[in-house]
């Protein structure tokens, strides 16, 4: 049965006497529902699939496994521009998922088949979304209790199979859940990781700052859910009797309970505006020649940075931004702007290194800018680990004065 509709998204929350009253704050679909309704969309496509893959339908009953893309993000300014609705929090909360794609574990056929795949995994259009709440996602114990219901039928459903009719004949299903549409904040927030400013830079690995400026080349993903959930267990406890400064240490900046299971990843449009807010901070200390200088005063500092926002007005009529954005991002990062930035450093040679930086970000940036790189740009994708190392070399060789840890 999938006609249950919109609930309110406190349904399944024991709520205590001290809660405020919520009863506006949020509204959800059942995920179970929601899940069935998205999966009855995609019917003539499975069929359609399995047809393509030359299976008997009737036969195919059992074994469909659904990859679900899990996303979820805060949404801003959301408050009434003049109205007098209830009062609610001006920010908002949004989950959603995407099916990516349906597999079939069939008898004779070694291992899966692919029977259906989304063809446009980033688009809004195959984003359905689950739960709408009022809520700052930076007040954590309201978003923990609003998201809890959904973790909660979440992991029901990791458990279970759905048994569910396509093309008039009843299949079951196993979901697999991967949250990975969430942005950096957002993880930090889920898996009970210090906040951004922390001196544990990374959600993927333990590395600190400075460790991470030393090592540019050789990383590894380390970190995991239960992982987190262990080392909360440590900090809550403090079984070794350690000051606050070991403890921390021990378990690398988790210090609060991770509450949902996400697997962290960066999005093209902040590895953009990552990468681009680190050059232009590299274009300032190069048209300031900070190589050869000790510790430059901020004066000195305040002139090169208006010098360049003045060049690039000027070059690229790029207007100068207060923080970084993607579309400034994209602009900058490119040859034009880079030779714009070297009519002001002094020697050849920096200039050369930095059009030789630029070059190699645009040799790799294809291939996190594509939804395929395997298909959409092979050549890139089979030099990315060569030009990433390159990359790195040059960084801590001609620009070491910025990463000398």
């Amino acid at each position: 049965c999938c006609n249950m509709g919109i609930i309110n998204g406190l349904s399944g929350w024991s709520s205590s006497l001290d809660d405020a009253p919520a009863d506006t704050i949020t509204r959800r679909f059942r995920y179970d529902v929601a899940l069935v309704s998205a999966l009855k969309d995609l019917e003539e496509d499975i069929m359609e699939g399995l047809r393509d893959s030359e299976l008997d339908d009737s036969v195919c009953t059992s074994g469909f496994s659904v990859m679900i893309k899990e996303s979820c993000d805060g949404m801003g300014d959301v408050s009434e521009k003049h109205g007098g609705g209830p009062a609610v929090p001006e920010k908002a909360v949004r989950f959603s998922f995407t099916i990516m794609s349906v597999t079939l574990v069939t008898d004779d056929k070694e291992g899966e088949v692919t029977i259906f795949t989304e063809p446009k995994p980033n688009s809004e259009l195959s984003c359905k979304p689950l739960c709408l709440t009022f809520v700052d996602e930076s007040d954590h114990e309201t978003l923990t209790a609003v998201l809890a219901p959904i973790v909660a039928e979440r992991n029901a459903m990791k458990e279970s199979r759905l048994i569910l009719s396509i093309g008039g004949l009843p299949r079951s299903f196993r979901f697999h859940f991967r949250g990975t549409g969430y942005d950096e904040k957002m993880v930090r927030e889920m898996e009970g990781l210090e906040a951004s400013g922390s001196t544990y830079v990374c959600t993927l690995c333990d590395t600190t700052r400075s460790e991470a400026s030393k090592n540019m080349v050789l990383h590894s993903i380390t970190r995991s859910h239960e992982e987190n959930l262990e080392r909360y267990e440590i900090w809550r406890k403090n079984p070794y009797s350690e000051s606050v400064d070991e403890l921390r240490d021990r378990v690398k900046g988790v210090s609060a309970k991770p509450f949902m299971e996400t697997q962290p990843t960066l999005d093209a449009l902040h590895c953009d505006i990552g990468n681009a807010t680190e050059f232009y901070k590299i274009f300032q200390d190069e048209i300031g020649e900070v190589y050869t200088k000790v510790n430059p005063s901020r004066e000195e500092r305040r002139s090169w940075r208006a010098a360049l926002d003045k060049q690039l007005r000027k070059k690229l009529r790029l207007k100068p931004v207060m923080r970084m954005n993607g579309n400034y991002a994209r602009k900058l990062m490119t040859q034009e702007a880079a030779e714009a930035v070297c009519e002001l450093v002094p020697t050849e040679e920096r200039r050369e290194a930095l059009r030789e930086l630029m070059r190699l970000y645009l040799q790799m940036k294809p291939v996190w800018r594509a939804t395929c790189p395997a298909k959409e740009c092979p050549d890139q994708l089979c030099r990315y680990s060569f030009n990433s190392q390159r990359f790195a070399d040059l960084l801590s060789s001609t620009f070491k004065y910025r990463y000398n840890g």
